[in-house]
């Protein structure tokens, strides 16, 4: 995938314009990446109470839906490569897609964008949003008839998870913003 999207930054098609990543932004999205992982494993102790929706929530906002779909991929897989794959892999990687299709729309409304009291209290959404897209995308896997009961025992854990995503938002945000912000105004002004 890297040796793709590297390979279409030489590409002189315009219709690459929009996915066309250079040495320095693959090297930002590889930081992300390691970011994500390194907090996903170090939080595995508390059930679902772990940055990496926060971290992906903000490079979509800030940085782009394309990159924000990158590090989510990516950190999915190689994190469950060593905690663990199987039909839950799928319904991760699907459920990460949607969430962050959704805030790539969002990111549209400037008063979305704009306010990081209202990206937080989406946040929150987004860890009971995930909780029912797990649920509904593992419901074939597992019996249609197990998604009610599996989707009601989760509430507790999604509303943890929605509770840590709002806390790690607030914390992370201001920094990450930045980071961001700051970063791919030097690259434009570069070119």
């Amino acid at each position: 995938m890297i040796v793709w999207c590297s390979s279409l930054n030489n590409s002189k098609r315009t219709v690459y314009s929009t996915f066309s990543l250079g040495v320095k932004e693959l090297s930002l999205l590889a930081m992300f990446v390691a970011l994500c992982v390194v907090s996903r494993t170090f939080f595995q102790f508390i059930v679902n109470v772990q940055p990496v929706t926060a971290i992906l929530l903000i490079i979509t906002i800030y940085w782009g839906t394309y990159q924000g779909l990158l590090v989510s991929l990516l950190s999915i897989l190689i994190t469950n490569f060593y905690m663990g794959m199987g039909v839950w892999t799928i319904a991760q990687v699907a459920t990460y897609f949607l969430i962050m299709m959704l805030t790539g729309l969002l990111r549209k409304v400037p008063k979305f964008k704009q306010s990081i009291l209202i990206q937080a209290i989406y946040a929150g959404i987004t860890g009971l949003l995930f909780g029912f897209l797990i649920s509904a995308i593992q419901a074939p896997f597992l019996g249609i008839s197990a998604f009610l009961p599996y989707y009601l025992a989760g509430i507790p854990v999604d509303t943890m998870h929605a509770a840590g995503n709002v806390v790690f938002y607030i914390l992370l945000a201001p920094v990450l913003k930045k980071l961001l912000t700051e970063t791919i105004q030097r690259w434009r002004k570069e070119k």
